[in-house]
């Protein structure tokens, strides 16, 4: 449960401490002294979206921090690699640059790691859940909750997904006698053409290489018999090498005359040999040089077949042959659908035999959670004063789909002698309050969270359903710890711990404070809410009565 709350530079709140206690803790304070801050600071230490808007005028940064005690040892701190401890600490940090940094126990995690989090830990709801309860598109995912069939669900899932599976496979292998006789032509000729073309990975770049040297052949020719006469010399001149070999002999009489002389005699005699080896090569590199027309005309003609296939099947040798394989494939696929198609379609009539079995299943599952449900419904709402009431959840049979054969909706009948009716055509405010507590507390017994709030769920209740209403909140509060935002003072009467919430100013700024009441405190705010602005002894005393016979 949530033990102490901190809040920091949240809007009109400069710094706030809060502590709640097990049961029921109820918020009441005058409309605009900062009710809602209290729930938007427990919203951002959930992994609710947060804004920099919150953050107070003036401020750079607001910051939230949350002590929840009993926290049992969820798998969650586990996959996110965060200590555990049954005293859990959550912070958030909020700056004006956008930033938000957020630490469990310490640990920094993301955003949407901390949601994940949050709502293992406090489920809020406020006025504006009656539009995602009475959405016909939810229903069924609440029947799925009450029902607890999680392991049915899962059952079907696995088996319509491998149906679905089969169904791909199947229309991929299917096709018209015509289109198939087209595409295996197709596939042939294009097969055969490449296969004809011989090719080997790599050899568009050898070929391209080499008529290059080629194209410019004679100009290579030239350059390196100017290189061959450099080395080796010609009829006027002496050659680099044979200049290295007259210097290395000359220095080969001087070695013996000491070390200086002998080291440059070795890297002479050293560089001499390199030079030889470099003439040799250079011009072995000329004898080796063609021009021959026959050879650029033959890489012509073979480069002129590869940039054909370029255009139909890639930029590449390498591409074109990967090509190749695939439509050997294709082509094998297609000869050989025939009996894939008939080994596939064995599979499928006992797959849609399978899945089907896991639907129904579901679906008689969820027809008796259905019946419990209403009934549960039922006994809430009568219990919240609305005792001709009528509640149903109304199946319509679908096609083999995502979530079985059932679309469910919730229907209600608030009055004696109307028809049922979907939810959302049928409630009236205070209908809707009291509707929508009454389902939130049967389908909260389902869960493990531990702190429910309620933040001015009372809205268009008044006098004996606002007493029922109070008195089932209280009662859900002896299970589990409940924070409740309220306008009603028969509501406010019942709380074990009373939280006024008010605004002053100080100084041209405004600010809220969170002060627990003691009894007198509770009687001045219960006689605010029952008589405004004007407190008389009748209203001080009405409000005295109202604790005493909590």
């Amino acid at each position: 449960m949530l033990s102490l709350l901190h809040i920091e530079n949240i809007a009109v709140v400069e710094r706030a401490e809060i502590a709640f206690h097990p049961g029921f803790n109820v918020l009441t304070g005058e409309t605009g002294a900062g009710k809602s801050i209290v729930i938007d600071a427990i919203s951002a230490i959930l992994g609710r979206r947060a804004y920099r808007d919150m953050i107070r005028t003036g401020e750079t940064w607001a910051a939230v921090r949350g002590v929840f005690t009993q926290v049992p040892e969820l798998p969650w701190f586990q996959e996110n690699g965060v200590d555990y401890d049954a005293e859990t600490v959550i912070q958030r940090e909020i700056y004006l640059d956008g930033r938000n940094v957020c630490r469990v126990n310490g640990s920094l995690v993301t955003v949407s790691i901390l949601h994940k989090l949050g709502i293992q830990l406090i489920n809020i709801h406020g006025q504006h859940d009656a539009a995602t309860l009475f959405d016909e598109e939810n229903h069924l995912q609440y029947l799925d909750a009450y029902a607890d069939n999680q392991a049915l669900r899962q059952d079907y899932q696995e088996k319509y997904a491998a149906l679905s599976a089969l169904r791909r496979q199947i229309d991929s292998l299917t096709m018209d006698e015509g289109e198939k006789v087209r595409r295996m032509e197709t596939l042939g000729y294009q097969i055969k053409e490449i296969a004809k073309a011989n090719l080997t990975p790599g050899e568009d770049e050898a070929l391209e290489d080499r008529r290059k040297l080629l194209q410019n052949a004679e100009k290579l020719r030239q350059g390196m018999d100017a290189a061959v006469e450099t080395l080796y010399g010609g009829e006027d001149t002496d050659g680099a090498a044979g200049l290295l070999a007259e210097a290395e002999r000359e220095l080969s009489r001087l070695a013996r005359y000491g070390e200086p002389f002998a080291s440059l005699h070795e890297r002479l005699s050293d560089l001499k040999y390199q030079v030889q080896d470099a003439t040799e090569e250079v011009r072995s590199a000329r004898d080796d040089l063609s021009d021959s027309a026959d050879e650029l005309e033959t890489i012509e003609s073979r480069l002129d077949v590869i940039h054909r296939l370029r255009r139909k099947y890639g930029a590449t040798c390498a591409d074109i042959l990967a090509y190749y394989e695939k439509a050997q494939s294709e082509l094998e696929r297609i000869e050989l659908a025939g009996d894939e198609l008939e080994r596939l379609r064995g599979q499928l009539t006992a797959a849609e035999k399978a899945a089907m079995d896991a639907a129904r299943a579901l679906s008689e599952n969820r027809q008796e959670a259905a019946q419990r449900l209403s009934q549960a419904i039922l006994e809430e709402l009568r219990e919240l004063d609305m005792p001709r009431v009528q509640f149903a959840c109304q199946f319509t049979r679908t096609p083999l789909g995502p979530n079985g054969l059932d679309a469910a909706a919730f229907y209600l009948s608030a009055n004696a002698g109307e028809a049922l009716k979907p939810l959302s055509r049928v409630a009236s405010g205070g209908e809707l309050a009291r509707i929508m507590l009454a389902m939130k507390n049967v389908l909260a017994r389902q869960d493990q969270v531990a702190t429910l709030i309620f933040d001015e769920v009372d809205t268009g209740v008044s006098g004996r359903a606002a007493q029922k209403v109070a008195e089932k909140l209280r009662n859900l509060a002896q299970n589990k710890q409940v924070l409740c935002v309220t306008h009603l003072p028969q509501l406010a009467a019942l709380g074990d711990t009373h939280l006024l919430i008010a605004k002053t100013e100080r100084e041209g700024r405004t600010y809220t404070t969170v002060t627990p009441l003691d009894r007198q405190g509770r009687i001045q705010e219960l006689a605010r809410i029952i008589g405004g602005s004007s407190i008389t002894p009748i209203t001080l005393q009405s409000a005295a009565e109202m604790l005493d016979h909590t």
